[in-house]
């Protein structure tokens, strides 16, 4: 069922994808080959129409994303770190003891001068 949607949600992406770069901006982008179309929409064209598909699939997206998320942590009832063993994989830690050295000086060092 997973599979299913993630297919769903591909094909969902590469249309909004579409409606978005088919629609009038400022830089007009893909929107400037829709221009023949205006009759086939209506009056204003394809922006209304475009819009509303834009809408739409982002909805579905959304939706398609809900399900996804809750029909896989409904399917997945255990985490990777419950199959980690405490006792083998953390090493023991020794407390090492650092021993403070300072330098004595004896007479005979001086002297030897």
């Amino acid at each position: 069922m997973i599979s299913t949607l993630l297919v769903v949600q591909i094909a969902l992406t590469i249309a909004i994808v579409i409606a978005i770069l088919l629609q009038k901006s400022s830089s007009m982008g893909l929107g400037a080959y829709s221009g023949s179309n205006e009759s086939m929409f209506g009056a204003k064209g394809p922006a209304g129409f475009l819009s509303k598909a834009t809408f739409t699939l982002a909805l579905l997206f959304i939706l398609n994303t809900l399900t996804m998320g809750y029909l896989y942590n409904k399917e997945k009832t255990h985490s990777v770190a419950d199959t980690i063993d405490a006792s083998s994989s953390v090493p023991a830690i020794k407390k090492v003891e650092t021993a403070t050295a300072t330098p004595t000086i004896t007479k005979e060092d001086n002297t030897s001068k």
